[in-house]
């Protein structure tokens, strides 16, 4: 999975995520990752509209996305 965060970093890319938020509920999320820390990542969220740190415990699975978003 830190392939895949560190490769939307470098090549400023798109991903998909499935996040389990802190009630349990599991989001399929599009994003892109600005910033790694210790245990969260800070990324803008296709879905929100904005910046949003997600923690990386919570982040299920992680892979490339192959829909066109909006930037």
């Amino acid at each position: 999975m830190n392939i895949i965060l560190n490769r939307s970093i470098q090549q400023k890319e798109k991903i998909m995520i499935f996040y389990m938020d802190s009630a349990g509920n599991v989001t399929q999320r599009y994003i892109r990752v600005n910033r790694i820390n210790e245990n969260t990542i800070v990324a803008y969220c296709y879905w929100r509209k904005k910046v949003r740190t997600f923690k990386l415990d919570n982040i299920l699975s992680a892979g490339p996305s192959n829909k066109r978003m909006g930037a």
